[in-house]
């Protein structure tokens, strides 16, 4: 037993150690997991979220009757009547009036009041949602861009790869008396061209590390790691135009603040209509005189609304505020839409190049480039037209990568318009 426990602390001590690599292990493998994070980190996110925290706080102390106030006065403080000296103790005066008054608003002003403030929480809450909404489609769409230039860049340096097989195979038909020196040359300027190319996309690829780190709240110079994987595209009967435009409608955060604006624009219309009547407030005072309460009064006072014309163009300004309100929400309604049968259009034509590209360019294209070599290294096709079909099945490659992002990117633009992945 005394040999084992060194064992199973090397083995405690070794699990230990694999768990904290594995938890500092770079983010950027897939997108999922830095959607996770953002969710946990970003700062934006988090400020809306304690918005609409607060904002639901304030539904309660809207429709909270207001303080009572308390008033005392003295009568005869001066005791003009007797040989007393002034005073100010209660005891010393000729009475004491204690007057305790609480308003009171007409009947449902308050209820009315707690619901324009309700109907704010809820635009609150649905402009944090959004907030959500945009921050996760902007990480997806910095991701496929992050997607897109490792994989440009890693198809590129393999081509160079390829340029300086090719460029070898130049040099030692050069050498031979089979090619001109010409073959070499261009293989070289190939090759240049493709080391400059490098230079551009690997640029590229940290500007997209940037954008991501930002996003993200981390320090921009954080390690990413590889992309590994896109999301899988939803199917072709998933992105139906009706259901697409039914789900928009019914979980768009966008909408649903304008919806809330709408109520809330209501309530506040109701509320100044009831303001045509008056509010009150009742009081009552216990009068003093020397040690004892001699008196009991009653008050009622209620404000008398003659300002008539003031309130009706407060009622017009607040009818023109309801109709700006729905307005708004029809604007942004046609705009949503719009902007999700343009991301459709768009998902369909790259998915239909996507096609095109698998199934015809990109056979077509190593083919001719492997008849090209194959013809080369007998002599019947000149060293251009390797390069050439060597470049065009790069351009067709990179066509697919480009194509791949943009589906992405398409699709992260139809989830923030549904708000909701798919």
């Amino acid at each position: 037993m005394k040999n084992k426990k060194p064992v199973v602390l090397l083995v405690a001590a070794w699990v230990l150690v694999l768990g904290v690599a594995r938890a500092e292990a770079p983010l950027g493998a897939g997108v999922d997991e830095l959607l996770d994070y953002a969710r946990n980190h970003n700062p934006e996110f988090a400020a809306m979220r304690h918005e609409a925290a607060a904002a639901v706080e304030r539904v309660q102390s809207a429709g909270a009757l207001a303080d009572p106030t308390v008033r005392m006065e003295l009568q005869n403080f001066t005791n003009s009547d007797s040989d007393a000296n002034p005073s100010l103790l209660p005891s010393r005066v000729g009475s004491t009036k204690y007057t305790v008054i609480q308003p009171l608003p007409w009947w449902g002003k308050r209820d009315l009041k707690r619901e324009v403030a309700a109907a704010a929480a809820d635009e609150t809450t649905a402009r944090a949602a959004g907030t959500w909404t945009e921050l996760s489609a902007r990480i997806k769409v910095a991701y496929a861009l992050y997607f897109q230039t490792s994989r440009q860049l890693a198809l590129t340096r393999e081509v160079l790869d390829l340029v300086e097989r090719l460029g070898g195979i130049a040099q030692v038909r050069y050498a031979g008396g089979l090619a001109p020196q010409a073959d070499a040359i261009r293989a070289q300027v190939e090759r240049t061209a493709m080391q400059n190319e490098l230079i551009a996309l690997d640029t590229e690829r940290h500007h997209a590390m940037v954008r991501l780190n930002a996003l993200l709240a981390r320090p921009i110079i954080a390690a990413l790691a590889e992309p590994e994987r896109l999301r899988p595209m939803p199917a072709a009967v998933t992105l139906d135009a009706t259901v697409l435009e039914a789900r928009l409608r019914d979980r768009n955060p966008q909408l649903f603040a304008e919806d809330a604006k709408v109520r809330a624009a209501e309530k506040s219309r109701d509320l100044t209509y009831r303001n045509r009547y008056p509010d009150f407030a009742v009081g009552v005072s216990p009068i003093q005189m020397r040690n004892r309460i001699n008196e009991w009064e009653l008050m009622v006072e209620m404000n008398i609304p003659l300002q008539q014309g003031s309130r009706r163009a407060q009622e017009r300004e607040a009818e023109r505020m309801l109709d700006a309100a729905r307005s708004r929400k029809e604007a942004a309604a046609n705009q949503l839409l719009s902007d999700l049968g343009e991301n459709l259009a768009l998902i369909d034509a790259a998915r239909r190049t996507e096609g095109l590209i698998e199934s015809s360019l990109l056979p077509q294209a190593e083919l001719a480039f492997h008849a090209s070599l194959a013809g080369y290294e007998t002599g019947k096709v000149d060293f251009a037209t390797v390069l050439d079909s060597q470049r065009q099945i790069r351009r067709t490659k990179l066509d697919l990568i480009k194509t791949r992002a943009e589906l992405q990117m398409r699709l992260a633009d139809i989830e923030r318009l549904i708000g909701e992945d798919l």
